[in-house]
C-alpha cells in the first residue's frame, strides 16, 4: 500500500502543478523543480491521508468493542434480576 500511495500522491501533485501552468498559458514544464515540489507534497500528504485513516479505522473498532461490552453487561445483568 505504501507504494500506490506515494505514486498517487506524486501524480497528484504533478497533474496539479501541470494543471495550473495550464491555467495561466503557461508552458507545462516551465519550472521543472516546481513539479518535484509538488510531486512532494503530494506524496507527503496522500501518506499522511492513509495513516489518518488507519488511525480512525482503529479507533473507530476501539470505541464499537467498548459499546458492545457495554451494552452486553447492561442486557446480560438486566436478565438476572
Amino acid at each position: 500500500m505504501p507504494a500506490t500511495s506515494t505514486m498517487i500522491g506524486a501524480l497528484l501533485g504533478l497533474g496539479t502543478q501541470m494543471y495550473s501552468n495550464a491555467l495561466r498559458k503557461l508552458p507545462y514544464m516551465r519550472h521543472p523543480w516546481e513539479h518535484v515540489l509538488g510531486m512532494g507534497l503530494g506524496v507527503v500528504f496522500v501518506n499522511q491521508l492513509v495513516k489518518y485513516d488507519a488511525k480512525l479505522k482503529e479507533d473507530l473498532d476501539k470505541i464499537l468493542a467498548k459499546s458492545k461490552a457495554a451494552n452486553e453487561s447492561r442486557y446480560l445483568d438486566d436478565d438476572e434480576d
